[in-house]
């Protein structure tokens, strides 16, 4: 397939998908939106341009997969508030025969133990909820320039009695340009369907998204910016609940600019050495949803992280500021037959 099809076949799939699919909290099976790593995390939750030889970047975009990430290794876990956590795992082998990255990821989202009681309030017992979410990825090389990849994610949904289970696809495109060291990407998440629903309940629409990203590193500075757009194909994705609105501000009047600015997450990395690297994201939309009306702010919206990168190993660690709550999320990345990472 030439890149030329490919691009048609993508804008045929977001002419259709964006009619379909839905937004935010009105989407099932949304822990598919947790930023699979802790670089992730710390670039804003979104970021599918990153020049980075992060095997876990791939559950972001699967056209990040390289060969330099033959037989890496990456697992991931994030602490959440009340006991919720998220844990996920990639890897990644190289097959010469056909120069084809191919990938496994798994995504478990659990939500820790709740109480369970009957109509009347009686305790019948404690259940577990949980999410998860098993990816099959590959990534091919188009020249010296561009990199194709998919991801086929089979779903599952567990809440004590409610079940459901979906089959979903990731579509990704890289434009990679070593010599200047930028990088653009493009990336449709979520194109699928549930195949048992909660309850024998109607299908419900899965957290489609259509993303766009660049990155590029500084040549005399040891500095990466990126800027990633997300669900493009809709304008308005501001938080809209009519209770809300009348305590908090009605958001659907916001301008023109604060509603295009909802859609960008800013990122920039520090290289401080050749072993320690530090991560700073700006996600607007977050910034916006979080905010309280006639109230202080804060940090909202920001994230940060911290990279130490040994040789054998790469350590990352990542939070975020959601009012005065944060996250802790860290990441192992290492290489199981033994080669180095950097």
């Amino acid at each position: 397939m030439t890149i030329k099809k490919l691009v048609i076949s993508i804008c045929f799939f977001v002419a259709t998908e964006s009619f379909s699919q839905t937004l935010g909290g009105n989407a099932v099976y949304n822990f598919l939106s947790q930023p699979g790593s802790a670089q992730l995390s710390a670039l804003g939750g979104i970021n599918i341009s990153s020049q980075s030889n992060d095997v876990s970047l791939g559950l972001g975009n699967p056209a990040l997969l390289r060969k330099s990430m033959h037989q890496q290794i990456a697992t991931s876990f994030n602490g959440f508030l009340a006991g919720i956590s998220n844990y996920s795992a990639v890897t990644s082998y190289f097959q010469e025969r056909h120069q084809i990255s191919w990938g496994l990821g798994l995504q478990y989202l659990h939500y820790g133990n709740i109480t369970q009681t009957d109509a009347a309030g009686s305790i019948l017992g404690t259940f577990k909820p949980n999410d998860f979410a098993i990816q099959f990825l590959m990534s091919k090389q188009y020249n010296n320039y561009f990199y194709i990849g998919a991801a086929a994610k089979f779903i599952q949904s567990n809440y004590g009695l409610y079940r459901s289970s979906g089959i979903a696809m990731d579509i990704g495109l890289t434009y990679t340009d070593t010599a200047n060291q930028f990088q653009a990407a493009i990336a449709i998440k979520n194109m699928g369907t549930q195949l048992s629903t909660y309850g024998g309940a109607a299908k419900e629409e899965l957290p489609f998204d259509l993303q766009a990203g660049i990155s590029k590193r500084l040549e005399n500075a040891p500095l990466q910016f990126s800027l990633t757009a997300h669900n493009l194909h809709k304008l308005k994705i501001l938080y809209n609940d009519t209770a809300f609105n009348a305590s908090e501000g009605d958001l659907r009047t916001a301008g023109l600019l604060q509603k295009t600015f909802a859609h960008l997450i800013f990122a920039a990395q520090f290289y401080l050495n050749d072993k320690i690297e530090i991560n700073l994201g700006y996600n607007f939309l977050r910034r916006q949803d979080l905010n309280i009306f006639n109230a202080t702010s804060g940090l909202n919206g920001l994230t940060a992280g911290a990279g130490f990168l040994h040789k054998k190993l790469h350590i990352r660690y990542a939070t975020g500021f959601y009012q005065q709550k944060v996250f802790h999320q860290f990441t192992l990345n290492f290489n199981f037959a033994g080669n180095s990472l950097n």
